[in-house]
């Protein structure tokens, strides 16, 4: 119930109280009256506000986590279960629904299913832990040198050595779909041909050049290849929510401020398991 006399406005917050754990994800505003707001994709909405360097309405700049204070439309806030820690919490509003959402919304989420998932970075490896959760067959596409942390930390199936040729071949039509989180150049044609009919390649890395790919190769069997961007806040509080209830956490390491720049630096050399957590008051302990 909202009150409005031109400039004042009161109400009553309807979800979250004093002290409830929350969190704010990718996006803090979008119209609320497009079709995708409608449909609880405002992640897709052509007036969506970023929560860090993007605009609000008012031409103000957003900084997101890096700001002293932050005040965010609660439909743009999630609850955080106490079961989650606020610091392996914080990837998820972020790469946890980037991978969730097209789990989802493909039909990768089916027990039974035969699932891959390209790189083990700070999206993969919540991929792997998605699919097993979701009771999913999960193989990694990977380097041979991150083998044995796929298999055994992070729990997947199999490994599949993209650069082994006799395993791709042995491999030929036996997925049924495939996540792709690499964010290089890299060529789709090999992933397409590990598909069965019906297969799926979703896309979420943004590589800088356009994919070479010929059409025959999705004429025959009726393959697709999609794409998927974060989530809207109905699927993002699910995610949050299956997270808490299947003990799903990002890996992380959490940093201080003064650490950022060597932070940086460490991303660059591609040394970081998996993801890093700035705390910006110093007031975390890791818990994961």
């Amino acid at each position: 119930m909202v009150s409005k006399c031109r400039h004042e406005i009161v109400g009553e917050v309807q979800n979250f109280k004093v002290g409830d754990r929350v969190g704010v994800g990718s996006m803090v505003g979008s119209c609320n009256s497009c079709d995708n707001c409608a449909d609880d994709i405002e992640n897709y909405c052509p007036k969506m506000i970023f929560t860090y360097g993007g605009k609000y309405y008012d031409g103000s700049v957003t900084y997101g986590g890096f700001s002293d204070t932050m005040v965010v439309d609660e439909h743009f806030a999630f609850g955080i279960p106490k079961n989650l820690p606020l610091d392996a919490a914080a990837p998820l509003l972020c790469a946890g629904i980037t991978v969730y959402s097209p789990l989802s919304f493909y039909g990768l989420d089916m027990p039974g299913l035969h699932v891959g998932v390209v790189g083990l970075g700070g999206l993969g490896h919540l991929a792997v832990k998605f699919v097993k959760a979701m009771g999913t067959k999960v193989v990694i596409s990977t380097s041979p040198g991150k083998q044995k942390e796929a298999l055994e930390n992070l729990g997947a199936d199999s490994v599949l050595v993209s650069r082994d040729q006799d395993q791709l071949q042995a491999a030929n039509g036996t997925f049924d779909g495939f996540v792709d989180t690499v964010s290089g150049q890299r060529p789709l044609l090999p992933l397409l041909g590990l598909l069965k009919s019906h297969g799926k390649l979703v896309v979420l890395g943004a590589a800088e050049k356009p994919f070479k790919l010929p059409a025959s190769h999705l004429i025959q069997g009726r393959k697709l290849i999609g794409g998927s961007m974060i989530g809207g806040m109905k699927e993002t509080q699910e995610m949050i929510d299956f997270k808490a209830k299947h003990d799903i956490k990002a890996d992380i390491e959490v940093i201080s401020m003064d650490y950022v720049n060597t932070a940086m630096d460490r991303l660059l050399k591609a040394d970081v398991k998996y993801r890093f957590v700035i705390d910006i008051g110093n007031t975390l302990k890791a818990t994961w």
